[in-house]
């Protein structure tokens, strides 16, 4: 049985690098979306509005044992252009959450985001989780659509689950990847690059 979050690693392909988050990111980072309101418009966050913002941001989530950040390097440029994490589930036995995730615009509807999403699902089961979520903000209908297009099962939505940075009610809509599904919507995925 997988009781913790997987260890910070590389993870690679052609498209992109995924390494483990550190405030050396944060200047390429702040350059992608930093203070980019559309950005961090569905993040528990606010839009940073300086690279020192930023990186209190980063070091939050580096320091919380409840999550395993990455940055996000496309090959093609090497610099970081987001990040994603591996974070904890109470209560689901063999589960791990994949988000906390966003990306600098330059990079919205490109190949990078499937190939995040492919090399950390892969890892997880790798690592003998059974069980994948992904949650979004129930206005949030880009990265839902993005969810369910890698294999996102809607598994329902969670009223009132949170406040955004705004102090309005966030009902959460959440999704599952199962572990004998995926093999199935990984080649689908690799064909349609």
């Amino acid at each position: 049985m997988t009781e913790k979050l997987p260890a910070p690693v590389v993870l690679q392909d052609d498209v992109v690098r995924l390494e483990p988050l550190s405030l050396d990111h944060v200047p390429d980072l702040f350059a992608a979306g930093g203070g980019d309101e559309e950005v961090w418009r569905w993040l528990p966050a606010a839009a940073p509005a300086t690279e020192a913002e930023l990186a209190k941001i980063a070091r939050g989530l580096m320091d919380d044992d409840r999550h395993v950040p990455f940055a996000v390097v496309p090959k093609e440029s090497g610099r970081a252009v987001g990040w994603t994490t591996y974070g904890d589930v109470p209560g689901f036995e063999a589960s791990v959450e994949i988000g906390w995730t966003w990306y600098g615009r330059a990079v919205w509807r490109t190949a990078v985001n499937t190939a995040c999403k492919v090399l950390l699902v892969d890892h997880a089961f790798a690592c003998g989780y059974n069980r994948v979520l992904l949650k979004t903000d129930v206005r949030n209908v880009r990265s839902q659509n993005a969810i369910k297009r890698i294999g996102g099962v809607h598994e329902g939505t969670l009223r009132r689950h949170r406040r955004r940075p705004d102090g309005t009610w966030r009902d959460t809509v959440c999704f599952g990847i199962l572990d004998d599904e995926w093999p199935a919507h990984r080649a689908r995925l690799r064909e349609g690059r």
